[in-house]
Formats: structure tokens, sequence, C-alpha cells
């Protein structure tokens, strides 16, 4: 084997067909809302991490635990990368009624791409925070949400970090 790129032979790199059961893909007795999705600092350096916190309300009648998860898009790579990338996830459980804030972090390394060797890259990008993947089409509701922030400086290999 002489490719060892990704694209065409994961649903990570498909086009918009998606797939049967997704990562994240499960059942609750109990329903979810996300809010608040904060992003510190919203512009960061390139080689800085990104923290990251989200609002999580038990909104149905029984206590229950979510998966937290996040996911990363790069929106103009120099290099092909996935649709997106899970970067943290956090297993929380929240009692009927209430909420929570769950905090996570994004390391630098995460938003490497693979260049001859691993890359940081400056640029805009999407962080996405819910119960599934990004526009994920199930029979259950889950919201996910989104927003964007921005790397500066420039391109620079990972290990002068």
């Amino acid at each position: 084997m002489e490719n060892y790129t990704m694209e065409g032979r994961t649903y990570r790199y498909y086009g918009q067909e998606p797939p049967l059961y997704p990562f994240g893909y499960g059942l609750s007795y109990t329903t979810f809302r996300y809010r608040d999705l904060v992003l510190i600092p919203p512009v960061l350096p390139i080689c800085a991490n990104l923290s990251v916190s989200v609002v999580l309300e038990n909104t149905g009648q029984r206590d229950g635990e979510e998966v937290v998860q996040l996911y990363l898009r790069w929106e103009q790579p120099s290099v092909p990368v996935p649709r997106w990338q899970l970067v943290a996830f956090q297993r929380v459980a929240v009692p009927a009624g209430r909420d929570t804030k769950v905090s996570l972090r994004v390391l630098a390394e995460q938003r490497a791409v693979w260049a001859q060797g691993w890359r940081l890259e400056p640029g805009s990008f999407t962080l996405f925070a819910g119960g599934q993947q990004p526009e994920q089409q199930t029979r259950v509701p889950s919201e996910v949400l989104s927003t964007r922030f921005t790397v500066t400086g420039s391109a620079r290999p990972l290990r002068e970090c």
C-alpha cells in the first residue's frame, strides 16, 4: 500500500451521504439542551490551546448522562482533512431539570494537519458542541451548537510549539 490517505475510505471523508450509525449515535431516557457555547480566546496564536465551555441542561423528567462531544472543522486547509474531527468528549451526569457547565480543552496539536510532517496553520475554524456529530440525521432530537474561531500567526511545524 502506497497511499495512506483516508480520503474515500472512511465516512469522515465521504461526501454528503451520512453513515447509517455515526459516531455518538445512541438513545437516552431523557432529553438534553445545549446553550451558551463559549470559546476562550476566540482569536488565538498559532501554538495556543483553546478553552471551551458549554451549558448542558437536562430538560427531561429523569436523571441522565450525556456524552458532550466537540468536533473541529478546518475552513480552508492546505491539505485534505476530515469534514470534522472529534477533538474532545466528556460523559456528564445531570439530574432531571438541572443544568451544568461543562469545560473542555482543544489542544493546539489537535489542529495540526499532515503535510510531510505535522503542521499548524493559521485560519478560520468551526467548533461544534453537542451530543452527536454535526449534521447527523437521527430520529432522536439532539442539538449541536457551533461557533467560529480564528488562529493567527504563520504556519509552522508542530514540534516548534
